[in-house]
């Protein structure tokens, strides 16, 4: 992508005599994230942008003039996405489907699918592209560490067919036997749990304080306030706590994938 808009930046920062620190901490941002930005290797959030214009006073212009950007994700993920690829520990906790980073291309096609209102062909192939795009993440071979945590209904509940979901399942367990990733299920037989209200995505950066990330139907929200993220991050404890270990938790996704072949 042009970098104009990271070097207009750039120019803007030092004509008001900020360094990439000072103008971070103005616009409740990461100096990492204001370096990614000026360097063009990425393109802040609607909402960064217009933090960076009130700390700046450039009115609307970075906001107003934001690179054209492909990825396709609802207004509210904005945020969580940017973060998500600064994050250098994740942990996810999914309720209902395997997390974003974790999906194959014709699980995610699948997911996506059900959209409502219905979205064109075109729109759905825009979507998995994207998803896939943040699963590149994990090309790195150690950062950032991520733990999903998988309610066992996610196992259970047959998305896109059985032979979609023994692929989606091998996928998951590869990458834990790859070692890049750990997986654990907490058993439906559990009852309940102190996640079972929503999805929940928590992260760590190198240089920012942590944040938790909820979502709903056609909601999302970071969490940035430290009360509210020691309370999610003591609940994903509780609720690991009562997962199977994780070599329990491969048996079964092994076993579960083995009877999605047997379905077809």
């Amino acid at each position: 992508m042009s970098n104009i808009y990271g070097e207009w930046l750039r120019a803007q920062r030092e004509a008001a005599g900020l360094t990439q620190q000072e103008l971070a901490d103005m616009a409740l941002m990461t100096r990492s994230h204001i370096a990614h930005i000026e360097a063009g290797r990425r393109i802040p959030s609607k909402e960064d942008a217009r933090r960076l214009d009130r700390a700046l006073g450039t009115g609307n212009v970075l906001s107003s003039f934001l690179p054209d950007d492909d990825t396709a994700v609802a207004e509210y993920f904005e945020t969580a996405l940017h973060l998500e690829q600064q994050a250098t520990v994740i942990r996810e906790f999914a309720l209902s489907f395997i997390p974003g980073i974790l999906q194959t291309e014709r699980y995610a096609r699948a997911v996506l699918g059900t959209s409502f209102p219905p979205v064109s062909e075109q729109e759905c192939d825009r979507l998995v592209v994207t998803r896939l795009d943040r699963a590149k993440i994990l090309e790195d071979p150690v950062r950032p560490v991520v733990w999903a945590l998988l309610d066992e209904a996610v196992l259970r509940r047959v998305v896109g067919g059985p032979e979609v979901m023994a692929e989606q399942l091998r996928h998951v367990i590869r990458l834990v036997e790859a070692q890049r990733i750990r997986a654990y299920v907490l058993p439906c037989g559990l009852g309940a749990h102190p996640l079972m209200q929503s999805m929940l995505t928590l992260m760590k950066f190198e240089d920012q304080p942590p944040v938790a990330y909820s979502e709903g139907i056609h909601v999302g929200k970071v969490h940035d306030s430290p009360a509210v993220v020691d309370r999610l991050e003591g609940a994903y404890a509780l609720a690991l706590g009562d997962a199977m270990p994780l070599k329990e938790s491969l048996a079964l996704m092994r076993a579960t994938a083995k009877d999605y072949d047997n379905r077809d």
